[in-house]
């Protein structure tokens, strides 16, 4: 026979440790649900997530002296170029956009957003230009300088330049990103090319040699 005092509380009981059982499910099951996102970030090629701002470390010594050729960055056809690398048109296995998207917007978690602007702008283009070439460390960005060539990867930096810092250009000399056409004239002037003789012509303020004077008309024959 059931004790009518003891029964409400042995049910009492299974009800506390049914809940109990429930909530210890539902604290294990929001756990691994944070784990896999974490597990998540350290996507494609960025690093881990976005992070907070900060400079990147700077090129090494094989890097630090290489800088977007000269006219490049107000180049429109040079940046089509860039895009078309990017969005894999050029070469299917260079593909930037699967990883960071055709708008700059990341589809990948961890890929860099090109378009913070606070981040980018503290990237210098031999930076950019050393990060495409080999790759960033303990993320899935690997090196792309044996797909690309050099010309090709500048490219890939003035396109990319484009989602974040629209119309700037590196200034060297400033160490920092500026309107398109106002950073200072950067690298040697090209030579001049020789002209149809085959000299080169006398470089803008140098003396010139006089001219030899022309030779006497031979005196004409006696006649007979």
């Amino acid at each position: 026979m059931v004790d009518g005092r003891t029964e409400p509380v042995r049910f009492a009981r299974k009800e506390w440790m049914g809940t109990m059982k429930s909530m210890t499910w539902m604290k294990a099951v929001f756990f691994v649900g944070i784990a896999g996102v974490g597990l998540t970030a350290v996507g494609c090629g960025g690093e881990g997530g976005e992070g907070p701002i900060v400079a990147p470390p700077p090129p090494p010594a094989e890097y630090a002296d290489k800088h977007m050729p000269a006219g490049w960055f107000a180049d429109d056809q040079i940046v089509e170029e860039g895009r078309q690398i990017f969005i894999g048109a050029k070469n299917p296995d260079v593909n930037c956009a699967s990883c960071h998207g055709k708008d700059g917007k990341p589809v990948k978690a961890g890929a860099r957003d090109f378009r913070v602007t606070e981040r980018m702008k503290l990237y210098s283009d031999s930076v950019w230009f050393w990060r495409i070439s080999e790759g960033v460390p303990n993320t899935k960005m690997k090196a792309w300088k044996s797909k690309l060539s050099e010309e090709d990867r500048w490219k890939l930096v003035a396109f990319e330049r484009s989602f974040g810092l629209k119309g700037q250009e590196w200034d060297q000399a400033k160490n920092a990103w500026v309107p398109v056409g106002s950073a200072a004239a950067g690298g040697a002037a090209p030579a001049a090319a020789p002209d149809a003789g085959g000299a080169a012509p006398a470089a803008p303020g140098a003396p010139t040699a006089p001219a030899a004077p022309a030779a006497s008309p031979a005196p004409a024959a006696a006649g007979k």
